[in-house]
């Protein structure tokens, strides 16, 4: 399990980042000066209001220590390649998802470590773990900005071979996360049962809000429908890999994935459930 932990879960996280890397070019992250007002309202979703959401909903559900730091942790992590599908099936501005993609997993390496680092020490308290925001941050760049970069770089300069491979590698990344998910969950096998009855349906209620929010938010501001659904998909949708890998890091365990990646691992699960109606809705208008 300690190889696991250490090894295949950031590699295996590395590979879903670069993976996601391949799939960008340049004009994906200079796309954003193009449609400011759509970039700054699924910016403001994610990086500020969705946190708020996360924090509303544990004080509401009463969750504690591990479970709640978790839940935080999750909020904390962009949309990942997963929001860029659904946004695709749901028939949004998938332009505007990969754009929104591309920069906030880029600005994670600024935001992540030190909202991370406040979580623990809000809601652990005087348990609170030691985490060094420093070693975070070079842990974040090296399995998810890097990776990102390297992907890019090789879709630049060797579009045809990053073309080549991209399928594969998505498929890979598909594998990796399921496996991934499965085995938090079995870890924790024993938590999750005691917690499923308030775990689930927090984990719901808040995807469920968090795409509400992102909708209504960008309705409010009279975006176009198909960048409103895609504000609404890149609100709701989260990086579970990297909440579980997050919890691993922080956690500083050896034997087994702390309790702190289940809520990850059981969104992982939930957040499909909640996507298909959404984006079956979506896709009939």
């Amino acid at each position: 399990m300690d190889i696991l932990i250490n090894v295949v879960l950031p590699l295996s996280l590395a590979v879903i980042m670069l993976s996601l890397g391949i799939g960008l070019t340049v004009s994906d992250f200079t796309r954003v000066l193009k449609a400011p007002a759509a970039f700054a309202i699924g910016a403001i979703s994610q990086v500020i209001l969705l946190p708020i959401a996360a924090f509303a909903t544990v004080i509401a559900f009463d969750l504690h220590t591990e479970i709640a730091v978790g839940f935080m942790l999750l909020s904390f992590c962009p949309g990942g390649v997963t929001s860029n599908m659904v946004s695709k099936l749901a028939k949004g501005d998938v332009a505007l998802s990969v754009s929104l993609t591309a920069v906030i997993s880029l600005l994670s390496l600024l935001t992540v470590p030190g909202l991370t680092a406040l979580a623990v020490e809000w809601f652990m308290g005087g348990s609170a773990l030691d985490v060094s925001i420093a070693s975070l941050t070079i842990a974040v760049f090296l399995i998810t900005t890097l990776p990102v970069a390297v992907g890019v770089a090789i879709r630049h300069f060797a579009s045809g071979f990053a073309q080549a491979i991209d399928r594969t590698l998505s498929t890979i990344a598909i594998v990796l996360f399921v496996i991934i998910v499965v085995a938090a969950l079995a870890a924790n096998w024993g938590v999750f049962i005691d917690n499923l009855a308030t775990l689930g349906p927090a984990l719901i209620l808040l995807n469920v809000a968090l795409l509400l929010i992102g909708l209504g938010l960008a309705r409010i501001v009279s975006l176009g429908w198909q960048q409103a659904k895609t504000v609404s998909i890149e609100t709701g949708i989260q990086n579970a890999t990297l909440g579980i890998t997050l919890a691993a890091l922080i956690s500083g365990q050896s034997e087994g994935f702390s309790t702190m990646a289940l809520p990850s691992a059981v969104y992982g699960i939930t957040m499909y459930l909640v996507a298909v109606p959404f984006v079956a809705w979506y896709r009939s208008r």
